[in-house]
């Protein structure tokens, strides 16, 4: 049995292109003692891959040119030697983007037991994308009833997802967004008071237009010049949720910009980093309580599906194009996942 999987060929100069990856056919790993067969259904696309294939300056080690690029996945086990897992388990996990995964339990991040939703949604609003939103916003942001919370690529799968635990937990809601089509997802999908696109002219003016009282917790999904323009407009004592540096096209050399520290100072505000995986013991607490906001209507989503594994490869290129309308997905399985 073959099996067809995309590998890195070569090392990007930032954003990956389609000529970094090539896919090639090789016959499935025989499964080990301990190990589980998984076929792969549907792979994810993360603004982090560009990171997680990056030389230096990243929280991971790189992807091994000439290895399966690293990704999350959602499947079935079709073969299992391991006695904690059993063939039909639907799981998800570090599966990479082929369609078969021959792997030990660890690369498992859990079992999908929502079997009234789609499978799909492990990878997006039930899965890395709503538990950074979730637990990015409540344990570092830590909003209160009443205050405004400003979220950058407000229309994307994590952006989406805070805007509206932000109203949930009472808040006030603006996001940041490229373009009217995608403004106008974050008012009419997703529920925001305002929304701003970064590309007319006079951000600065207005997030200070939207936000009159300023920002109390800003959800940083780009840096760079977005954030430039939101750091004067912080509330005395806001909170940064640093999650991701869409906007920076080069991190050699590295990025340099307006300085923070007397905005900062002044608002007595902190800006702190999150990264997900350090926050592993929270991930089924937390997806238990997102798939009942999906459940009772609370929390909606919205799936860019490509088809087919020769999708691959232009997929993390395109993303930060901005070609996506919500959460981008490659499904390999016929049929609903």
């Amino acid at each position: 049995m073959n099996n067809r999987r995309v590998i890195l060929v070569s090392r990007p100069t930032g954003v990956a292109q389609a000529e970094n990856f090539a896919i090639e056919a090789a016959p499935v790993e025989p499964l080990a003692d301990g190990a589980v067969l998984v076929r792969n259904e549907v792979l994810s696309v993360e603004p982090a891959m560009r990171g997680w294939i990056a030389d230096k300056g990243n929280y991971s080690a790189p992807v091994a040119i000439g290895s399966v690029m690293r990704a999350l996945a959602v499947g079935a086990i079709v073969e299992s030697r391991h006695p904690d897992w059993r063939a039909g388990d639907v799981v998800t996990g570090w599966f990479g983007w082929q369609e078969w995964a021959a792997v030990e339990p660890t690369a498992i991040l859990r079992r999908v037991t929502e079997a009234d939703l789609p499978r799909s949604l492990a990878l997006g609003v039930l899965g890395i994308n709503g538990v950074t939103a979730l637990l990015g916003l409540t344990e570092i942001g830590a909003p209160k009833p009443g205050e405004t919370v400003l979220v950058s690529t407000a229309a994307g799968a994590v952006g989406s997802a805070v805007g509206q635990i932000a109203k949930i937990l009472g808040c006030r809601t603006v996001g940041i967004a490229g373009g009217p089509a995608k403004v106008a997802q974050c008012l009419e999908k997703f529920g925001y008071d305002a929304a701003i696109d970064y590309r007319a002219a006079g951000l600065g003016e207005a997030i200070e237009a939207a936000c009159p009282r300023g920002v109390d917790v800003y959800f940083d999904n780009t840096s760079g010049a977005i954030s430039d323009a939101v750091y004067p407009r912080l509330a005395t004592g806001a909170r940064v949720v640093i999650c991701g540096t869409a906007s920076i096209g080069s991190w050699d050399p590295w990025p340099s910009g307006p300085r923070i520290e007397r905005h900062l100072l002044v608002k007595r505000a902190r800006a702190q980093g999150f990264i997900v995986f350090d926050w592993r013991d929270r991930w089924d607490e937390a997806v238990a309580r997102l798939a009942d906001w999906v459940r009772a209507g609370r929390l909606s989503y919205q799936e860019d599906i490509l088809d087919g594994i020769e999708a691959c490869p232009d997929a993390l290129a395109g993303l930060y194009r901005g070609d996506n309308f919500g959460k981008r997905l490659i499904r390999l399985a016929a049929g609903e996942p």
